[in-house]
């Protein structure tokens, strides 16, 4: 299948073109910043932004959300234990 945009510049407002699993981790980054993350069920996410040093808890966070994050980081501690997310880059 032919992709019409493959001459297109990706910006931060454009569609992501990957994703991967995230494993909540206290001492690691993610392997790659992400551009968004999908939360395929609800909880908490304890996550540091890309330029910062502190951590951040968002709170009651529903299925199915998409939230415009650019995170380096999510932490085990604090991260409900059993939330499913996925990084978009």
């Amino acid at each position: 299948m032919p992709d019409t945009f493959l001459t297109h510049s990706s910006g931060l407002d454009s569609p992501a073109r990957h994703a991967y699993a995230i494993t909540p981790d206290d001492n690691n980054d993610l392997a790659t910043v992400t551009r968004a993350i999908y939360t395929g069920n609800g909880g908490d996410v304890v996550c540091v932004l890309c330029d910062s040093t502190t951590e951040v808890t968002l709170k009651s966070l529903g299925p199915g959300m998409i939230l415009p994050l650019r995170i380096k980081r999510v932490k085990a501690t604090g991260t409900t234990s059993n939330i499913s997310l996925v990084g978009l880059v």
